[in-house]
């Protein structure tokens, strides 16, 4: 029997606690689960896809998560996931406006590829208000984000902002 494969797409600006809760978890679903590292052309990152292919990688590796591989892609999600052998999408949903927005994402990605599954993991409940966009603003405002990132990655931050400049009167 063929290796249940599948992946979770997402562009990881930084990873967060929550990003972690998920890939743990759907982990467990598959045989390997490929963490798409991709870049959105809507979204200003902090860190280049190789810089968070890296801290992915990291922080995946101090988990100790061993059935996961961290592959950049910037592509079509259902073509990348198709190249990968995988037959399923793992999708991380916190809230009813991501619901909405995954659930349209999904359908056209069954338009495009019936065959590839999309799961979809509830956040932890602690950890659902948790968005890499909002790290990067807490943190851009002299904020603390050690409750929403690991000790590692909020250095990562930190050294960003510092190299960017806060922003703000704090």
């Amino acid at each position: 029997m063929a290796d249940r494969i599948g992946v979770y797409p997402g562009t990881f600006d930084p990873i967060t606690l929550g990003h972690l809760d998920i890939i743990r978890r759907g982990a467990k679903l598959v045989d390997r689960l490929i963490i798409g590292v991709t870049t959105n052309p809507s979204k200003n990152p902090m860190f280049t896809a190789d810089e968070r292919m890296a801290a992915v990688q990291r922080e995946v590796d101090l988990q100790g998560i061993d059935n996961v591989e961290v592959v950049g892609f910037n592509a079509l999600l259902m073509k990348f996931a198709r190249k990968q052998g995988a037959s399923v999408i793992v999708r991380g949903l916190r809230a009813v406006a991501d619901f909405e927005y995954e659930y349209q994402m999904a359908g056209m990605n069954q338009q495009i590829d019936n065959e590839i599954e999309t799961v979809f993991l509830m956040a932890d409940v602690c950890l659902q208000p948790i968005a890499s966009k909002l790290v990067k603003e807490i943190a851009l405002f002299g904020g603390d984000i050690a409750d929403f990132v690991t000790p590692t990655i909020r250095d990562d931050v930190i050294a960003r902002v510092d190299r960017m400049g806060r922003m703000g009167d704090y």
